[in-house]
């Protein structure tokens, strides 16, 4: 299986790719303006322009101006310059591949747009125009092509390097310019429709074709550790069979190999048992010859006769968390390869969403000692989670959510399973605090979290921290279109990080939409059984939940403090957070 290493190493392969793609434009224009021009879509082409024409208004006329001038040639070769220097000047860490990749986007994608302009003849539209026009075909636009692969660029760069609100936000603004660059030309008169499609496809190929040259490049030049001397560290390495696939297999053996452990146990997952007989290895014990585990080490097969120096969890929150449960409290590492649809609790810790990347930078980095919580209900037996426990309209969503479009579509299923739950009843439910007296409440949904941050970076607990000492709640009951509005709206708004409510333990937002708590142990009771999950994995429904916090109970391997922060700060920064948080909450 061809992997991102094996595409790096050949990047001007896929670059050969450009002259078929003038060719397929330049062939797709002679079909627009030859035996094609007189049927539909193509027909009404003049139709369109001339009601955009009648149609202009001052305002729109100014804001379009501007528009065109983002997307001129000088606009485009000065932006592209200055973003080129500044991925080069980065201290410490120049950008080498992606540099490049901005700048043969843009230089690419123009020379596609000039040689089919020698081959195509297209006259502009018939319509008054707002800007002058060069000598060249009206076939494709460059202005939209250039706006596409610059900008369009910029939002590939952002996705890579941004995490949590902000680079939805970011990329989405990036995504917008060349489509709106494409509205203001045929608004100004200079290109018929056909010519703006054509432009946005021209340059979203040149960025797919130069990203698939030139990025897999940038993983591979990231440093990584020189081969170590053979040593004698163990680890074992829990695999989801789906979700870790054999070429995410074979690079984690070697990043692991170069870190120094070679003895290496792999062993899958299965829905009996979603740690993959992880215990045995903890403790040493023979395990199971008859399991689905496979001991390699230098010489061949070994059996275990120690207990191994790390633990490996490739796959989503479901495997990470049934690790942690066996893992938590034993001061063995563990470090996380996220590969499953959510990934939630590498999300929330700052780790980079690539998988041999994220381990590779946790394993450059430090152990730190998180919070686990540790919970219990009836028909449950005791168990450890990392990321959340809820009750009622999150556990519906989960359930429901096809297994088919999660793997087709990843965490968004949960969005279309989340809709056919927006008219569940509400629940009535007591909560009880640290032992204190029971708060009566009617909620949608009740959400314990470790961590605070959904896909996206959607803060749904702002104020949770893994290393803070305690567990935050909380209550979702919207009440109407409204209600969903203003919590969308709230949650929308909040930033990891931002605000803190400085110890208070209760508090509610969104105009009565959000009730937050925060407490080291919470006894929910439901006046119906409701149904229940727990980092992502549905539980039978039932009418008690208890939780209650373990101190840094799990060592996880994190990237060292100076790279990369969890939750906006540096892994150092969580421990040193996390005390503090701890004795606020203790006075």
């Amino acid at each position: 299986m061809t992997n991102a290493h094996d595409a790096g190493a050949r990047p001007g392969r896929a670059l050969l790719l450009l002259p078929v793609q003038a060719v397929l434009v330049a062939a797709l224009g002679l079909l627009v303006t030859g035996p094609l021009a007189h049927h539909w879509p193509l027909s009404a082409e003049d139709d369109v322009n001339r009601a955009l024409a009648d149609g202009r208004a001052p305002s729109a006329t100014s804001l379009t101006d501007w528009l065109s001038l983002v997307a001129d040639t000088q606009t485009v070769i000065g932006l592209t310059l200055l973003c080129v220097l500044g991925l080069l000047l980065v201290p410490r860490a120049p950008r080498w591949w992606e540099a490049g990749f901005l700048a043969v986007s843009v230089a690419a994608q123009s020379a596609v747009f000039l040689l089919v302009t020698l081959v195509v003849n297209r006259d502009r539209p018939d319509v008054p125009h707002l800007d002058g026009a060069p000598p060249t075909s009206s076939f494709p636009s460059g202005h939209v092509g250039a706006s596409a692969a610059l900008y369009g660029g910029l939002a590939v760069l952002a996705a890579r390097h941004l995490r949590g609100v902000w680079r939805n936000l970011v990329v989405g603004l990036l995504l917008l310019v060349p489509l709106a660059v494409a509205f203001s030309r045929l608004y100004r008169g200079m290109h018929h429709p056909s010519d703006v499609v054509v432009g946005l496809l021209n340059g979203a190929c040149t960025l797919l074709v130069v990203g698939a040259a030139l990025l897999p490049d940038a993983r591979k030049g990231e440093a990584e550790p020189e081969p170590a001397a053979p040593g004698t560290r163990r680890a074992v390495v829990v695999r989801h069979p789906h979700a870790c696939d054999d070429g995410t297999a074979a690079r984690v053996r070697t990043v692991l190999r170069r870190h120094g452990y070679a003895e290496q146990r792999w062993t899958d997952t299965t829905p009996e048992d979603p740690s993959g007989g992880l215990a045995p290895h903890l403790t040493g014990a023979d395990a199971d010859p008859a399991g689905p585990a496979e001991p390699v080490g230098p010489a061949g097969p070994v059996e275990p006769v120690e207990p191994v120096d790390l633990v490996v969890a490739c796959g989503g929150d479901g495997t990470v968390r049934a690790c942690a449960d066996l893992v938590a409290g034993t001061g063995i590492p563990l470090a996380i390869v996220p590969c499953g649809t959510g990934n939630l609790l590498a999300r929330n810790l700052g780790l980079p969403v690539e998988p041999v990347a994220a381990l590779r930078e946790a394993l450059s980095g430090r152990a730190v000692g998180l919070d686990v919580g540790r919970i219990r209900g009836d028909g449950l037996a005791p168990t450890r989670f990392a990321v959340m426990a809820g009750a009622g309209f999150d556990a519906a969503m989960v359930r429901d959510a096809s297994p088919r479009l999660k793997e087709r579509l990843g965490w968004a299923a949960y969005v279309l399973s989340a809709a056919r739950h927006l008219r569940d009843p509400r629940m009535r439910l007591s909560i009880g605090l640290d032992g204190g007296a029971p708060l009566e409440r009617r909620a949608r949904m009740v959400v314990i979290g470790n961590v605070g941050s959904l896909q996206g970076g959607l803060p749904l607990l702002p104020e949770a921290r893994p290393d803070s000492g305690r567990l935050e709640v909380v209550l979702l009951d919207p009440r109407g279109v409204t209600g969903w509005l203003a919590a969308a709206g709230y949650l929308a708004s909040r930033a990891p990080g931002r605000s803190r409510a400085s110890g208070t333990r209760e508090r509610t937002a969104a105009h009565g939409a959000l009730e937050y708590f925060g407490a080291t142990r919470v006894d929910l009771r439901f006046a119906r059984p409701q149904p229940r999950e727990l980092d992502g994995d549905v539980l039978p429904a039932g009418t008690r939940l208890t939780a209650e916090v373990e101190p840094g109970a799990l060592r996880v391997c994190l990237p060292a403090p100076t790279r990369i922060g969890a939750q906006g700060r540096t892994g150092g920064e969580v421990v040193e957070h996390g005390h503090r948080d701890a004795r606020t909450a203790a006075r």
